[in-house]
């Protein structure tokens, strides 16, 4: 694989502790996400939603020409789950809501699938995460 955009990232102290992009362009203060002392923060789910989010709308937009599509507007919602599976490890467990405008709902089907397919975080997470693709079609909506 050619690597053409590479980043790290470092955490101290789990959950409750702080997260940082390597090049301090980026950092927040972490919550466990049953925080009970009232500490503000994000926690690791609410960053992985944000960018899931954001690559899979990327990656609509980046197939939409080689199908000849061309929506007017999307938007990517991923709700993001974590739980405990019976054998006791942790998992995630994904939504993916996209709204589309300017398409028929078969072309937004088939836009959505497209970007299922190529999305580097739908590669991460396929056959390891359960997710489920939702769409809307709209005439208009705000962004």
């Amino acid at each position: 694989m050619k690597i053409f955009y590479h980043t790290s990232a470092t955490a101290t102290g789990g959950r409750d502790g702080h997260t940082r992009v390597d090049d301090g362009s980026i950092g927040f203060d972490l919550v466990g996400f049953q925080n009970e002392s009232g500490k503000v923060g994000t926690n690791p789910e609410q960053l992985f939603a944000m960018g899931y989010a954001a690559c899979f709308d990327s990656a609509m937009n980046h197939v939409a020409p080689a199908l000849n599509l061309k929506p007017t507007k999307s938007s990517t919602t991923v709700a993001v789950g974590i739980g405990q599976k019976a054998d006791g490890a942790f998992a995630l467990d994904l939504d993916i809501t996209i709204t589309v405008e300017g398409l028929s709902l078969e072309e937004a089907k088939t836009l959505i699938n497209k970007a299922h397919e190529v999305c580097p975080y739908s590669n991460a997470t396929r056959g390891n995460v359960d997710v489920r693709l939702h769409v809307n079609v709209v005439q208009s909506f705000d962004l």
